[in-house]
């Protein structure tokens, strides 16, 4: 163990399970400062010998099993890894440093805050917390129940009411959509205009579904039986062949 002084602070920096720890004291007193110290030293004890059967894994950080939490996830779900890897990429860049240990309900706190202070939307923050528990595996879900028994768990997300576009801004909308580079942006948004689905079922849309002699499709999968068995919408102009 030993103490230094950057400035007016005094510093800790030593050893421990392999891994070298150098933080700040946030004091300007050094006899605080090996107070803090020792302090740090047993937090780190407790923490690495609460779950015998992983300490290897608890002495680890957040960046490198966020990679292989990653890695895992693209084999499993090569389409939708997109959102994953952003919001992953946020967590990384926030708690990355951090020992799996040392993630609690006030880092959680703080992540919320640090995002919120980034103007992100209170769901995209969720899903991000959410993320960090699944990463963190079976600690994640002992957070989860602390997390959620102190209302901390998810923020509080805006009920926005819809608002119903303009003839004008409809007609800016589809010229936009077709100049989209990806095709599907187009076709979706038909959909969307035309067919009244749910975004879900847009996204499970198959061909069989689809009747071109007819002209109409059947919803499918929906979120009620009654969506999936009664619902047919005639095809938008532009999915026919």
């Amino acid at each position: 163990m030993s103490l230094f002084k950057r400035g007016k602070v005094w510093w800790y920096e030593f050893w421990f399970a392999g891994r070298r720890i150098r933080e700040s004291a946030k004091t300007g007193s050094k006899t605080v400062a090996k107070g803090a110290e020792q302090q740090r030293h047993r937090e780190l004890e407790e923490g690495f010998n609460n779950l015998e059967d992983i300490r290897q894994d608890r002495v680890r950080t957040v960046r490198e099993i966020s990679d292989e939490y990653l890695a895992s996830y693209r084999l499993r779900n090569p389409r939708s890894t997109t959102f994953a890897e952003y919001a992953v990429g946020h967590i990384k860049r926030l708690l990355g440093d951090k020992m799996l240990f040392d993630v609690n309900e006030d880092t959680v706190k703080e992540y919320q805050n640090a995002r919120l202070r980034e103007k992100t939307a209170p769901k995209s923050i969720n899903e991000e917390v959410g993320f960090l528990l699944r990463i963190m595996d079976v600690p994640g879900d002992i957070l989860r129940v602390r997390l959620r028994k102190k209302k901390l768990l998810k923020l509080k997300t805006g009920s926005g009411i819809g608002k119903a576009y303009e003839p004008d801004e409809k007609v800016r909308l589809i010229e936009h959509a077709k100049q989209a580079r990806s095709p599907h942006i187009y076709p979706a948004l038909m959909l969307a205009l035309n067919a009244g689905m749910r975004d879900a079922e847009m996204k499970r849309l198959t061909w069989r579904q689809l009747n071109f002699e007819k002209r109409y499709l059947a919803v499918g999968q929906s979120k009620t039986e009654a969506g999936e068995v009664e619902r047919f919408h005639s095809i938008p102009r532009c999915m026919r062949p």
